[in-house]
């Protein structure tokens, strides 16, 4: 049995803080379906790159989900979700605060239908605030949240990161922990609850050092300031080749390592002293150091010591490194209409409840029959519905 083969979820969200979410729970066997406008469809399906027609971000962020188009400004698709209510008792949606409730799918409409409704709004900003109703991005939740103003090098502008961290770490994740932790509160009381996850909120929580040392020790956050984010040796250095190596050898006897292999008693001396001045200077010595042979030579040379030193990779580098090799972290999924796309595994490992993949995300409207078929809806009144505009 899957670990959340007990789960079965609505899923109204587009794009990719809620359709991460239920991706993970939905690969921890969750039973999810993912409701899309059949006017306005999710924009990760049609973004590209594309694989067999479809976006490559939808066929992974939607795997495993069955889909179902339904036009929610349709009075027959409002009774379409009341009617799975019943029966698929958490909910997850992206849309800004009232628009749900314009729907009359708000939580305290539906919880009147199913008291034991789990019911989770993720949004930018939460659905309380000056900001509730205001359009962000990525980029200003990390902004306002304080994540940006101190990272990256001083005197130089906040970096552009690769992944979406605001979405995924503050939005998603934080997401998959509410509603777990609201399914076991309903365990143990049987009531649901609803559930306001805020991107921005979840990524200033995120600021978990820098907000201990300025709210209680009154040490203020900014680039370069502490040994994490600049302030120390703790960095990227370019080997002679352009590439780079992290270097993390903090502790003494990592530092200690790291003198040796590099025959420099200089490393040890300077990496000490966390005075300003010596970190600085340690920083110069490694900068030459590194700058001296290519990445190729450096991976060989650290590639058996224990000294917390490993090459910037690129993604597609990274799928085939040892670990992730290893660790299976790259997997082939099958779609519904057999064709077979590598994907990003996922990274749970329970020891009795493996991740499964039944598919890669399914075309629009997919599983509308099957779903009310399973409803019980008699032959003839899915039949006008299909031709009533419901689904698109």
């Amino acid at each position: 049995m899957s670990a959340l083969s007990n789960l079965k979820i609505l899923d109204f969200c587009t794009l990719l803080p809620g359709p991460y979410a239920t991706m993970i729970m939905s690969d921890l066997g969750a039973n999810v379906i993912h409701i899309e406008s059949p006017s306005r469809p999710d924009l990760a399906r049609i973004s590209p790159p594309f694989r067999d027609g479809v976006g490559t971000a939808h066929s992974t962020l939607n795997r495993n989900k069955r889909s179902m188009s339904l036009d929610l400004k349709h009075p027959e698709a409002i009774g379409i979700v009341r009617s799975l209510i019943k029966s698929y008792d958490i909910v997850i949606e992206q849309f800004r605060p009232g628009v749900m409730d314009r729907f009359g799918l708000d939580y305290k409409s539906l919880s009147a239908i199913n008291e034991s409704i789990i019911y989770c709004s993720l949004t930018g900003y939460g659905q309380t605030g000056p900001y509730s109703d205001r359009a962000g991005h990525d980029i200003n939740y990390l902004s306002i949240a304080g994540v940006n103003g101190h990272s990256g090098k001083k005197d130089e502008k906040p970096p552009l990161m690769g992944v979406q961290i605001a979405d995924l770490a503050g939005g998603a994740m934080h997401s998959v922990i509410a509603i777990l932790a609201a399914v076991n509160q309903r365990h143990l009381t049987g009531a649901g609850q609803s559930i306001d996850v805020s991107m921005t909120d979840g990524a200033f929580a995120l600021n978990a050092l820098a907000g201990a040392a300025f709210l209680a020790g009154g040490q203020m956050a900014r680039p370069d300031s502490n040994p994490l984010n600049g302030g120390s040796f703790y960095d990227y250095y370019q080997t002679s080749d352009g590439r780079y190596l992290s270097v993390g050898s903090l502790e003494p006897k990592f530092l200690k390592g790291l003198a040796e292999i590099l025959e420099e008693p200089k490393i040890l001396q300077l990496g000490v002293q966390h005075k300003p001045d010596e970190q600085t200077a340690l920083k110069a010595l490694l900068t030459d150091i590194f700058s001296s042979k290519p990445l190729s030579v450096w991976q060989k040379i650290f590639r058996d010591e224990d000294v917390c030193i490993e090459p910037v990779l690129t993604f597609e580098e990274a799928c085939e490194h040892p670990q992730m090799v290893a660790r299976k972290m790259v997997t082939s999924i099958k779609s519904i209409e057999g064709y077979e796309q590598n994907q990003i595994a996922s990274p749970f490992r329970l020891s009795e409840s493996l991740p499964a993949y039944k598919h890669c995300g399914a075309s629009l409207g997919c599983h509308n029959e099957q779903i009310l078929r399973e409803l019980n809806y008699r032959p003839e009144h899915l039949n006008r519905l299909l031709s009533c505009g419901v689904f698109g």
